[in-house]
């Protein structure tokens, strides 16, 4: 008898279940906000020099403001002030003959800059003057951060097999909540930055942690249903980042009275193996798990990087930054309900596989049109960003099929931490064109599309129930299948009697 038909026999779908679902809905909304977080908080607005010290001097004059530029500051090719330049001196002679300005003598900023507070009143650019030689600091605040999500993926994976579920999920709630709120009282880049890692460390224990609980508790019939309950946070408001994690400290020290005997005996009867402790060693003891760690953690690296390379990059297509990620939000509306459809019509490993090819197409396409035909680009972008979330969606689920119950925390802890090794690239691979305008693109392609070639390597899972054991992957249980149903009665029934 599998676990799935125990839950099965005391309403796979009942209220307790509901209540799962709908607590892990409220936790995970906040999720999104926090990884995209340093698309705004990081955002370099549009600057220059600030010649206000020559102003005050009394160097420039009467002139205007725009000739106070004019003789200050070099113009760039598009006709716009220099970003990290200034003239050694006032240019007085621009102001009759604006064509010599070539081979004028240029030093950097001096003073510090101006920036345009038209679209962000401030930004960590405009507090830590983190522009010209230091900007590649606003892109360090994201990799940071999914660094700190990288371990806490590790942490709360193991931890979460030996603890519990329950008791890790408050620790992620309370102690993201902490950090995110003191990280808003930085004095400095490098607290900042310390306080962006730890808000990234604990709030993963929310992602991994829940997303377990939700396929152990729930029927075969209605995992599809949990994966869009819980994910379907990722779709909303990116104003309120921390203020839910309050709510859920409370939703979770609430006693769920439903079936509680059945369920507490339930949470027992997984495998005759539950005294011993497992760890990730065991991913890689035996061949198949070993195979089985390979493909899905190539998997979740690479629709990682290629789903926050696309998320990460609201600024390369012409548009407005919150109307971009607008659309990239909304795209995901009908990525899930694709998903959701999908998934039962042509299984798990079509709908990985298809999806991470599709998003590699699509990022193919973008290397061939020109960069001047925007709203293309931006189009065929969405399109990918829907691809790779229906990767991202589909992958989740599967991982928690495929892996045993006994390694199921363990096995995503690990997932996690690869994929948040892929997050934590994604803003160094959008750097990489300086070099060459379509590098990031060709490289979120490729990889794309090798992820889509492993997916096709894993089983399906449509319709089976989870396994439990390493003997269950490997295949090597040994025991007479009644003989294990009439224990697993007994137990049960003991346990129901206990409580």
């Amino acid at each position: 008898m599998k676990f799935e038909d125990l839950i099965t026999e005391i309403n796979g779908f009942g209220r307790f279940q509901k209540m799962i679902l709908c607590i892990s809905f409220v936790g995970r909304f906040t999720i999104p906000c926090h990884f995209l977080l340093s698309n705004f908080i990081a955002a370099i607005p549009s600057h220059h020099c600030d010649i206000s010290a020559l102003d005050a001097e009394g160097i420039l004059g009467n002139l205007s403001q725009e000739q106070k530029l004019t003789v200050s500051i070099p113009v760039q090719d598009d006709g716009t002030p220099a970003s990290c330049q200034m003239f050694s001196y006032p240019q007085l002679h621009l102001l009759t003959n604006s064509s010599s300005r070539t081979d004028l003598p240029v030093v950097q900023c001096q003073n510090g800059w101006e920036y345009d507070n038209s679209t962000f009143i401030s930004t960590l650019a405009t507090q830590w003057d983190l522009v010209c030689d230091n900007k590649g600091l606003n892109k360090a605040v994201a990799t940071i951060f999914f660094v700190g999500v990288m371990f806490g993926a590790a942490f709360f994976g193991g931890m979460s097999d030996r603890f519990g579920r329950k008791p890790m999920l408050l620790v992620s709630y309370i102690s993201g909540m902490a950090f995110a709120l003191a990280s808003i009282f930085s004095s400095s880049f490098i607290m900042f930055a310390v306080l962006r890692f730890f808000s990234g460390f604990t709030i993963t224990g929310i992602v991994i942690v829940s997303a377990v609980l939700n396929v152990e508790w729930v029927d075969i019939q209605h995992r599809r249903l949990r994966l869009e309950m819980a994910d379907s946070g990722r779709h909303v408001t990116f104003t309120v980042v921390h203020n839910p994690l309050v709510v859920m400290d409370l939703a979770y020290s609430v006693k769920l009275k439903h079936n509680v005997s059945q369920l507490r005996a339930l949470s027992i009867i997984v495998t005759d193996e539950g005294k011993r402790n497992y760890s990730y060693l065991d991913l890689v003891r035996t061949p198949k798990m070993r195979r089985l760690a390979l493909l899905t953690g190539t998997i979740w690296f690479c629709v990682a990087t290629v789903t926050y390379g696309i998320s990460l990059n609201v600024t390369g297509f012409g548009l407005n930054i919150y109307l971009t990620q607008f659309v990239y939000g909304a795209i995901e509306v009908p990525s899930k309900l694709m998903v959701y459809y999908l998934l039962e019509k042509i299984g798990r490993r079509k709908t990985e596989a298809g999806s991470h090819l599709l998003a590699g197409i699509s990022l193919m396409i973008n290397i061939f049109i020109p960069k001047d035909q925007w709203v293309g680009r931006t189009v065929v972008a969405i399109l990918g960003k829907g691809f790779a979330v229906a990767a991202f969606s589909t992958i989740v689920l599967y991982s928690s099929e495929l892996y045993p119950t006994v390694l199921r925390q363990n096995g995503m802890g690990y997932n996690s931490f690869l994929a948040r090794l892929g997050v934590s690239v994604a803003p160094l691979v959008l750097l990489l064109d300086s070099f060459w305008g379509h590098f990031s693109q060709t490289i979120l392609c490729s990889v794309a599309l090798i992820a889509s070639v492993v997916a096709w390597q894993l089983p399906e899972t449509r319709d089976r129930c989870l396994p439990e054991t390493i003997e269950d992957i490997e295949g090597t249980g040994k025991k007479d299948h009644d003989k294990q149903v009439d224990e697993e009665k007994m137990r049960m029934n003991k346990h129901t009697e206990d409580y």
